[in-house]
């Protein structure tokens, strides 16, 4: 998996579920919107090295030979016509599901004092499960309450994509989301709901056709506020 990162001095680095990333600084004085990098550190190398856990290169080439052994001791034919670029375009599926790119974070100041819940529903998202390899798919509901400043809404969507590409549990990718949006942006409150199906339960084992596996995770300060769980709850369709 591929990673691009960017540099921005005087940004602290912390780690959210293994994953490298920075404390924002608040501009509250700005006028324009503020790019702010999710892997910034002080030096190239601390950056070289906190990704390097993360996401390490792709040697397409060994992939692509080890698919061709694995399809291989299946029994499958790879001189048959059908089946002799498989091992390819096996490696390219695989090297794009898990090719994530730390988003930017663009954010604006919070001048009207904005303090009710920003909430994106229905984001789609697709990724694997680490056990199987299979992918899972479905919509992620994200929301978290203002503090000094605003995320750009298409930003949410690029932090759902970004975590979702590597293997992963769904349960984990919901509490990074909601973890991730409370550090990034010292946003007092944060949440995640997933809905998604599993390929690894509906077309092997129980084949549980149609089944849908509902997570949901909580961050911040105000992460028990009973009056913020039931509104985003009830603005989400979860049950509470």
């Amino acid at each position: 998996m591929t990673a691009t990162h960017h540099e921005k001095n005087g940004h602290p680095v912390t780690h959210i579920n293994g994953h490298a990333v920075s404390h924002l600084s608040a501009r509250a004085t700005a006028l324009r919107p503020t790019d702010l990098p999710l892997n910034g550190a002080a030096t190239s190398a601390s950056v070289a090295e906190q990704i390097a856990g993360d996401a390490p290169q792709v040697d397409l080439q060994a992939a692509q030979r080890a698919a061709a052994a694995f399809l291989q001791a299946l029994g499958l034919d790879l001189q048959n016509e059908e089946l002799r670029e498989t091992p390819a375009r096996m490696t390219q599926a695989f090297a794009e599901l898990f090719d994530g790119h730390p988003p930017r974070l663009t954010t604006f100041p919070n001048d009207e004092g904005y303090d009710e819940l920003v909430l994106a529903r229905a984001i789609p998202f697709r990724t694997v499960c680490e056990h199987h390899l299979l992918p899972f798919s479905g919509v992620a509901h994200v929301a978290y309450l203002p503090g000094e400043r605003l995320l750009g809404l298409s930003k949410l969507a690029r932090i759902v994509e970004f975590l979702a590409a590597r293997p992963q549990t769904q349960e984990r990718l919901t509490r990074q989301l909601a973890d991730y949006l409370a550090a990034e942006l010292t946003a007092p409150w944060a949440g995640a709901v997933l809905e998604a199906e599993h390929t690894c339960m509906t077309l092997r084992g129980v084949r549980a056709q149609g089944s849908k596996t509902v997570t949901t995770a909580l961050a911040g300060p105000l992460r028990a506020d009973p009056q913020h769980r039931a509104e985003f709850l009830a603005m989400t369709g979860a049950q509470s």
